[in-house]
């Protein structure tokens, strides 16, 4: 069996390196074969190039080169360009990750074509249509044939949805990342990073999000926040490129005690995530992350699709509120998160196995 993996952001690639590495090892056993396309959603090497790099990730069979544009530009682009792919290779299945525009034009071009899609991430929800990445994954989970679950939040969003016969719950492909390559990331970090981490107490923080990034009063209060925490610990802030100009639109500049660094590569993320006294984000992956390292989260968004680590206390949702991403962060400082006793939401590890199997099994019949 064909399996043509898409995908096309920073994310993607992460768990792409999970799966890959179990076809791999285990894939020939099953009859499984991988066609990696990239549809070049990031393109440029700090956003890309570097993970394959550094991840041990086959070159992608194909590139297609797509690059930025407007949601319906870019989505309509990769349609077109995922078509003639999947018409010439005719997988026995597609496989999407997460909540891109890569994942909803993927599962819409091998939907078109018959072909069976199977969604890594899904059932995830924000309830906010405001929010491209919820577009994308509605659309992906309701055009797939399985729907590969990293949660028992997740399952329970798709039985709501009437798509209960689509879900297989396999746990977080993330949290396979984690747990092998987080040693990886203590020997190879860069000097860098070594000399960030060697630096003394830090708080570790990502903003990339557009709902943050394209608003400006969003995007000032959130880095208010940033500023007045910078007097008292110092901040690391790898900068999205699209943050960085959105900023300098502001006319906001680093103050003393916020670093502000070039995107990093994942294993120098992981090896930040896992030293931060704190992480401050609007990422969807990173506050997995931090729930594994066992560092605590203050989420920047009205909403998080990972409430089970906002219930259980590791995470708290900040918004974009100057006075509330303070306040957050302070009350972790006074009562942190006692990890030891917090349960295992996202499976055991093994999730790439499991996805494995039951993409291998979706050309057989369904009662077998």
């Amino acid at each position: 069996m064909k399996i043509c993996s898409i995908v096309g952001a920073r994310p993607q690639f992460v768990k792409a390196a999970a799966f890959s590495a179990e076809v791999a090892e285990n894939g020939g056993k099953l009859g499984v074969e991988e066609i990696s396309i990239h549809t070049g959603q990031h393109y440029d090497r700090a956003m890309s190039d570097i993970f394959f790099e550094e991840l041990s990730i086959p070159p992608p069979r194909y590139e297609l080169g797509i690059g930025s544009g407007t949601h319906g530009a870019q989505t309509g682009r990769m349609l077109e360009s995922l078509e003639t792919v999947l018409e010439k290779e005719k997988p026995g299945a597609v496989l999407v990750y997460g909540d891109t525009n890569s994942t909803a034009a993927g599962a819409l071009a091998a939907a078109k074509l018959h072909i069976p899609v199977a969604h890594v991430e899904a059932g995830m929800r924000s309830f906010n249509r405001n929010m491209p990445e919820e577009i994308n994954r509605i659309v992906a989970d309701h055009l797939s044939t399985l729907n590969l679950c990293s949660s028992e939040t997740a399952v329970e969003n798709l039985w709501r949805e009437g798509l209960g016969n689509t879900v297989f719950r396999t746990g977080d492909i993330m949290f396979d990342c984690v747990l092998k390559f987080a040693d990886l990331a203590e020997k190879r970090r860069s000097p860098g990073a070594a000399e960030t981490a060697e630096r003394g107490e830090f708080v570790l923080m990502t903003c990339h999000r557009a709902e943050n990034t394209d608003d400006p009063g969003r995007l000032s209060a959130i880095f208010a926040a940033a500023t007045e925490i910078a007097l008292e610990t110092r901040i690391v802030f790898p900068a999205h490129p699209r943050t960085a100009k959105a900023l300098e639109e502001l006319g906001w500049s680093p103050p003393p005690g916020l670093e502000m660094i070039p995107p990093l590569g994942y294993l120098d993320t992981l090896f930040l995530e896992k030293r931060a006294k704190a992480i401050l984000t609007d990422s969807g992956g990173i506050q997995k992350e931090a729930f594994f390292l066992k560092t605590p989260c203050v989420t920047m968004r009205d909403e998080t699709e990972w409430v089970e680590t906002v219930e259980i206390g590791a995470n708290i949702l900040a918004g974009a509120d100057t006075t509330a991403i303070t306040a957050a962060l302070a009350e972790f400082a006074k009562n942190p998160p006692d990890f030891s006793n917090l349960p295992a939401l996202y499976g055991d590890g093994n999730s790439a196995s499991k996805i494995l199997l039951a993409v291998a099994r979706l050309e057989q019949p369904r009662n077998s």
